[in-house]
């Protein structure tokens, strides 16, 4: 086996451990199931052990295997970075960028961003998917993810871009039917309109603070339970009841009018909302040109402030 021949056979062996399958790793690096198969088992004879247990449903590393992988990935990693880097178009990023953000919230703020990154950087090719899910970003193959509430795995890493605060919102018709709301105790008998989380199915138990940092239960009657916050947008227009949601989601039917903020001195603190990478010394050119960018965008239009409750 040749010294270029082993390089490879380890970039088959890596990419078939994060996904778990030949099948997947062969078509992410434009090959046949067979030819990923044969180099690993070249790579396998070379090294004198078995990486992989083999099944019809999944490949499973083996102790061996997590401890080769475990050695070489991030080495790894950074040279193909650093060949990808050398290789851009005069030094300019370049390659497909894949990138996970949040249906609604990506078209609303991240998409209208996409002309003038473009411009910037016109070898870039945007592969961008919208799930609401948090994915896996580095078993995927995803360059970047934009989110909030995401776990943090290792070899991940996430930059700030926003708070991520929820507020209580209502129309105008609403609101005038039910006067004299000025503490979390009074929305007990209001009718709720609540999210579940995508990712557990169960409606989560949020508490209030207030803008002293005071905290209270929320205790809404539950009305109906919706897994979007466009969705509970639209049906708090409709005079339905108080819709708890994400501030980016009721930032313009507040600028509107259409809805009202319920008890505008209180919000549910969530966190952030961040950006979520590959941990790299050497990140590919295009994975740090969308990072870079993205930050500058949300600090130019400051829409940290914008999202923010307080």
């Amino acid at each position: 086996m040749s010294e270029m021949e082993y390089f490879s056979s380890i970039e088959c062996f890596v990419r078939s451990a994060e996904v778990g399958s030949f099948a997947e790793a062969a078509r992410r690096l434009s090959l046949t199931p067979a030819a990923v198969g044969k180099s690993v088992a070249k790579l396998e004879g070379r090294l004198g052990v078995r990486l992989f247990q083999r099944s019809t449903r999944r490949l499973t590393l083996t102790e061996a295997g997590q401890r080769f992988l475990e050695e070489v990935r991030a080495s790894f990693n950074t040279i193909q970075n650093a060949v990808a880097n050398l290789a851009s178009a005069e030094g300019s990023p370049a390659g497909t960028l894949k990138v996970s953000v949040g249906t609604m919230f990506g078209c609303l703020y991240v998409v209208p961003l996409l002309g003038e990154f473009l411009r910037r950087y016109p070898a870039i090719t945007p592969d961008w998917h919208f799930d609401n899910r948090q994915v896996d970003l580095i078993g995927q193959g995803f360059d970047a993810a934009i989110g909030g509430g995401f776990d943090l795995p290792q070899g991940v890493v996430a930059r700030k871009l926003a708070p991520a605060h929820r507020v209580l919102v209502a129309s105008a018709q609403w609101l005038s039917m039910h006067p004299g709301l000025d503490h979390p105790d009074d929305l007990s008998a209001c009718d709720g309109i609540l999210i579940r989380s995508p990712q557990t199915g169960r409606i989560r138990a949020w508490p209030l603070t207030h803008r002293s940092q005071e905290q209270s239960p929320l205790r809404l009657k539950v009305r109906m339970t919706l897994s979007d916050s466009e969705a509970a947008c639209r049906a708090a227009i409709q005079g339905l009841g108080v819709a708890l949601v994400s501030m980016p989601f009721a930032l313009p039917y507040l600028r509107s009018g259409a809805l009202q903020r319920v008890l505008p001195d209180w919000y549910v603190e969530d966190g952030a909302i961040s950006i979520y990478y590959s941990e790299h010394k050497l990140l590919p050119g295009k994975t740090r040109a969308f990072v870079d960018f993205i930050i500058q965008q949300f600090a130019e239009q400051q829409l940290a402030r914008h999202f923010s409750a307080v």
